[in-house]
């Protein structure tokens, strides 16, 4: 059923088949999926509407009932089998991921990695996190309590093109794993990613209508979905989010979200510069800059600012851009002539309100229709688009500051705050990092330390986002939290035949004699 490899053409007709054979839809419209390598056609999807919605949420639900009395030992086995189907396929998933976004190979194979390693740790934790917990009573031995989690139902997914295996499946894991079903509406652009991984979980032994894919344009598809389902996993643009989200709110409903950003990377005066120049270009190329956690802006301190940038520039002039599975291309081709166009339009907003281009700035045609150099700019100002608005692209701006108090300062001044980097001493960067308001922070790092650390919770705050993803909270929140406390002895409000005013005495010397104990 499923090649070794693929080629940069459309997808073999038996893969396409069976790739669509797995999306719940009885509509006969088409849509094409292009390649940003070539922007020729892989394969076509159906279009799917509400009523295909409908369907999905129907068969998710009867399956979801079966799935909430599943034995924890057989979701664990199901997800071990998956987690080892994914680095057995890595070759074929990482084929299909560069073939839909255009990126690189390294870029492709951090989402293997990543839905990998999301598989393992959830498949360990999972039993143990929604295992009732008892917790402390009122009072001791007159009461006993007890937490417990229930799953909500049926999850609704809308995953991004960016990160299409990622983010179709990480956040999924963990819904699953908590006893709910899930029905998801990858990207358009980006659809037989996602079927592919999700024919892996099925081979793993899932349940086939316990996980529904649908496929359509976001307003239609997406819009349904957060119409029916009882929790909501979105990730993509703000704008969207705050359409979302007040569906989630008149639903009554849990929302997460993980949305834009305007990430800042600070590189201070007592940080190692190889390190620094090494993160920098990373957090620049990676994924030809789209994605959530990419570094739009640099302040450098005075002291090592012409160093820093000499290094830098000199690393982004010379950084391979190309086409195709090679591992040695760094950087590979924005994803869609909508995304050349805004990031294109962007640059040139700048540079004609007087910014400075060091290097890049323009479309690269010769390699591929979607392609644009890696760039980078001075002399941003806050009437360009680009100062506060997410670029998406790589594109990434540098600023000169004092010192380290007004890299901070800079850091902060913005409506998002998802992910943030700095680079110093360790003591430096300790002291600094809870000073900068965003999700995550990473010391020394551009973005990968804090995502691939899957035991701390991730999420963004302000216009970045709702709630988070990773450790006890990434599972959690697909759950209903339960308190169940029993009374024992007599009730917390005393005997019937005790004086209400001696009843208050009397507890009023055993609070004050517990609060004493507990210190």
């Amino acid at each position: 059923m499923y090649p070794r490899r693929l080629k940069l053409e459309a997808l073999p007709h038996d893969l396409h088949q069976h790739l669509t054979g797995l999306i719940t839809s009885d509509s006969t419209t088409r849509i094409a999926v292009e390649s940003p390598f070539n922007g020729d056609t892989i394969g076509q999807i159906p279009e799917g509407d509400a009523r295909c919605v409908d369907k999905a949420f129907g068969l998710a639900r009867v399956a979801q009932r079966s799935w909430d009395e599943t034995p924890h030992a057989l979701r664990r086995s199901i997800f071990r089998t998956f987690h080892s189907s994914v680095l057995k396929h890595r070759e074929l998933l990482m084929d299909v991921v560069q073939l839909e976004t255009g990126k690189n190979r390294a870029a492709a194979f951090d989402e293997v990695m990543d839905v990998a390693a999301t598989a393992d740790y959830y498949g360990r934790t999972a039993e143990k996190l929604l295992k009732p917990k008892r917790r402390h009573g009122t009072v001791p031995f007159l009461s006993s309590t007890f937490e417990h989690h229930y799953p909500l139902g049926v999850v609704g997914q809308i995953s991004p093109w960016n990160y299409p295996l990622t983010l179709a499946i990480s956040d999924a894991i963990p819904a699953l794993l908590a006893g709910n079903a899930v029905v998801s509406k990858p990207d358009a652009k980006t659809p037989f990613t996602s079927l592919l991984v999700t024919s892996l979980l099925y081979d793993a032994g899932l349940p086939r209508d316990l996980f529904q894919t649908v496929t359509g344009e976001g307003p239609v598809v997406g819009g349904a979905i957060s119409e029916h389902c009882d929790y909501l996993m979105f990730t993509g643009s703000t704008k969207t989010g705050r359409i979302l989200g007040e569906t989630a709110g008149r639903r009554l409903i849990d929302f997460s979200a993980e949305l834009g950003g305007k990430n800042p990377l600070i590189v201070a005066g007592d940080a190692d510069l190889d390190k620094a120049v090494d993160g920098a270009v990373h957090g620049t190329l990676s994924n030809s800059g789209q994605l959530c956690v990419s570094i739009e802006r640099i302040y450098v301190v005075d002291s090592v600012y012409q160093k820093f940038v000499d290094a830098y520039v000199d690393r982004i002039r010379h950084s391979r851009i190309g086409a195709g599975f090679n591992w040695e291309v760094e950087m590979g081709s924005l994803a869609s002539r909508q995304q050349l166009d805004n990031v294109q339009t962007m640059v040139d907003d700048a540079v004609d309100k007087g910014a400075t281009v060091l290097c890049g700035g323009k479309a690269r045609p010769d390699l591929g229709p979607y392609f644009f150099e890696p760039t980078v700019i001075t002399g941003a100002t806050g009437d360009m688009e680009l100062y506060r608005n997410e670029v998406f692209g790589p594109v990434v701006y540098i600023e000169v500051v004092e010192d380290l108090a007004e890299a901070i300062v800079r850091a902060n001044d913005t409506d998002y705050g998802l992910n943030a980097a700095i680079f110093a001493s360790p003591e430096t960067a300790r002291a600094a990092a809870p000073l900068i308001k965003s999700g995550g922070v990473n010391i020394n790092d551009a973005y990968t330390a804090t995502w691939g650390n899957l035991d701390t919770p991730l999420g963004g705050s302000k216009d970045s986002g709702l709630a988070a993803r990773h450790g006890a909270d990434g599972l959690l929140k697909y759950t209903q939290v339960q308190n169940i406390s029993e009374q024992k002895l007599m009730q917390l409000r005393g005997p019937r035949s005790l004086n209400r005013k001696a009843y208050a005495e009397i507890m009023t010397v055993v609070l004050k004699a517990m609060a004493v104990m507990r210190r």
